[in-house]
């Protein structure tokens, strides 16, 4: 195991705190396994904080600490950024609530300005509300085009979930799918295999087996059915191959994934957003992790929402914020030794 002082820097984020981030977050910090991983700073309000060890049944010790000032990250309590501006009575509970989606993109902000900073090396956030941000002023269609704006990223960059051990990414990801059919392209398909090859391997998958899913039903049945993977997706996959990427396809969507997940591939990339998302849910609704790769700061959440009919009961399962927890350490270390 890596002395403290070696482990990546992480800023952890409650999330939305009328959901149940802050639940799942005290739960993560009061296991306390995140030491094995990682130097972890809380950022968010400590108000929320104290809601989600209330919702959770735990007793939570922190210390506040300033978002530039020294951190002592041997000590037994958490280091919390408090930053003061969420209080939970005010943002009721279990509903999509505006002002709680602007603190939620203004916490975001702030560990992105952290990060910037050389202070962290990583960031985890508890589940979010995209709408609930969107009415609250952050006028993106996702959090993932949030980090790449704040960041001022030009290039491209791609949402992935990472679920036992697969790596599922996608050509085309929240738009409709009628503006999806018209994204899908070479350069597309391109971008996408390289950049899940890449995050693969830095994960520490050395040789990753990437499957690429066809558009049309039994991937065009020879042309009957469309001609996107005789004149399009497998001229591009044989392509990409021939560069020395082992990534094989078009495959039909409706058994890719079961091919996947029996451990004929590391990684299906997906054509549009739900022909991976309905199979990666169905196979581990509440264990699956989203990471946000191609930026220049580490991203990860748990793939599952807010989850806002189960608030409150404290029933609701760590286990996603946990693996994202531990994922992010793993990438972050990557980078942190290159």
């Amino acid at each position: 195991m890596a002395a403290m002082q070696d482990k990546p820097r992480l800023g952890f984020l409650f999330g939305d705190a009328t959901g149940i981030g802050p639940e799942i977050a005290a739960k993560v910090l009061a296991a306390g396994r995140y030491r094995e991983h990682v130097r972890l700073v809380a950022i968010g309000d400590r108000r929320v904080l104290e809601q989600g060890a209330c919702d959770a049944g735990v007793q939570l010790r922190w210390t506040g600490v300033t978002e530039r000032g020294e951190i002592d990250w041997e000590a037994p309590e958490i280091p919390l950024v408090d930053l003061g501006n969420a209080d939970p009575a005010q943002l009721g509970r279990g509903q999509i609530s505006a002002e709680s989606g602007r603190i939620t993109g203004e916490t975001l902000a702030r560990a992105i300005s952290m990060a910037q900073a050389g202070q962290l090396d990583a960031i985890t956030f508890a589940p979010l509300n995209k709408a609930a941000m969107f009415a609250g002023g952050w006028r993106f269609p996702d959090e993932h085009k949030l980090f790449a704006h704040l960041l001022r990223h030009h290039g491209y960059f791609s949402e992935m979930n990472v679920l036992d051990g697969q790596w599922m990414s996608r050509v085309t990801s929240h738009v409709s799918l009628r503006e999806a059919l018209d994204l899908i392209d070479a350069r597309a398909i391109t971008d996408a295999v390289e950049l899940v090859d890449r995050m693969m391997r830095r994960a520490g998958i050395a040789s990753p087996r990437i499957a690429v899913a066809a558009l049309n039903p039994h991937a065009g049945e020879n042309g009957l059915f469309g001609r996107d993977e005789i004149e399009l997706i497998r001229p591009t996959v044989e392509r990409i191959a021939a560069g020395g990427i082992d990534c094989t396809g078009p495959y039909p969507a409706d058994t890719v994934y079961i091919r996947a997940f029996a451990g004929e591939f590391d990684s299906v990339v997906a054509m549009y957003h739900d022909q991976g998302q309905i199979a990666t849910k169905l196979r581990g609704f509440n264990r699956g992790v989203t990471v946000t790769a191609g930026l220049d700061v580490v991203f990860t959440t748990p793939a599952h929402g807010t989850a806002f009919d189960i608030v409150g009961k404290g029933v609701a399962s760590p286990g996603a914020l946990q693996s994202a927890v531990e994922l992010a350490g793993r990438l972050a270390t990557v980078r942190v030794a290159a």
